[in-house]
């Protein structure tokens, strides 16, 4: 009798010891963000301001945003800390095509590696210059890789833990890949003050999105508008 009440209390303590190395080794109980903030200055928040004023119609007092937009994006740099050195100046340099509506730098508050390591860049609710039109409600996701490099699983995977993280924060409705970021065009969330003014995007791709929104169904997001 004792004998097997000592094997049932030992074979009960390994099975608690591999639920929790099961627990630890989740993905939820993995995921985590490493801030790895950018220059945010005076210059910046100056320039974010004039922006939100001057192209979103937004006279605020605080660069910030109201989330309700998660736009996945590409760097088209296969190299993390270049594509860091890239957004932490506050000014923009050498692009004329953007120099043209503002001088702020592009960024975004999220960056994610090749293996699905999550920085953090600027406080998740702190304006980035990242999607036209929609920057005042747009979270920005960037991924390191670009057609040359395709995105990974890993990032796969990290984008989809990192959304779930952001909805249960805050009212998102949709997630979107930046090249669909003009079929907001002719929806109330639009604020671009130049009619004129537009890129053309292809990051993350249409494969990326789909695998990323099947993980994704159960958080019944939004469809994207389509065109008519």
């Amino acid at each position: 009798m004792n004998l097997n009440l000592k094997k049932y209390s030992f074979n009960t303590i390994c099975l608690s010891f591999i639920a929790l190395l099961f627990s630890a080794c989740s993905p939820q109980a993995t995921f985590r963000i490493i801030e790895k903030p950018i220059t945010w200055n005076e210059t910046r928040e100056q320039l974010s301001l004039q922006y939100l004023s001057e192209r979103h119609g937004l006279d605020k007092e605080q660069a910030t945003i109201s989330p309700q937009i998660v736009v996945v994006h590409w760097t088209a740099i296969d190299n993390i800390e270049v594509t860091f050195d890239v957004f932490d100046s506050p000014t923009l340099g050498g692009r004329e095509d953007l120099t043209s509506a503002s001088n702020l730098n592009v960024s975004s508050q999220f960056l994610i590696d090749r293996d699905g390591t999550i920085f953090r860049l600027l406080p998740d609710t702190t304006f980035a210059r990242h999607t036209i039109g929609l920057n005042y409600c747009a979270i920005g996701i960037e991924n390191v890789g670009g057609p040359e490099a395709p995105l990974t699983k890993a990032q796969l995977k990290a984008n989809e833990d990192l959304i779930r993280y952001l909805e249960k924060k805050y009212p998102i409705d949709y997630v979107i890949g930046h090249h669909e970021y003009q079929l907001f065009q002719e929806t109330e969330l639009w604020k671009e003050a130049d009619p004129d003014y537009r890129t053309v995007k292809t990051d993350p791709g249409d494969s990326f999105m789909k695998k990323l929104r099947k993980n994704l169904s159960d958080l019944n997001l939004k469809p994207i508008p389509t065109t008519n």
